[in-house]
């Protein structure tokens, strides 16, 4: 699976990518597998509230299920302008 960071969550974990393999459910399992990984993605991942997350380029939310899921991309709410 293809995990995508986009803005100042990528600036915090420090890469604009990963490619895993895990055993997560949900999008929060995999949430939290990651902060688990090292402390910067317990960083950017600190506060769910200020993320957004789309499932196979489809905006989702933190309890959408990984089953055959090729991409998870977080990224800061968008805004308008």
């Amino acid at each position: 699976m293809d995990i995508l960071y986009f803005a100042w969550v990528r600036e915090r974990v420090g890469r604009p990518k990963d490619r895993i393999e895990t055993g997560a459910a949900t999008v929060r399992e995999l949430v939290n597998e990651l902060t688990q990984k090292e402390e910067r993605y317990a960083v950017a991942f600190a506060d769910l509230d200020a993320l957004r997350v789309a499932v196979d380029q489809e905006l989702s939310d933190f309890d959408a299920p990984l089953e055959n899921v090729r991409e998870v991309a977080f990224f800061p709410p968008m805004t308008g302008g």
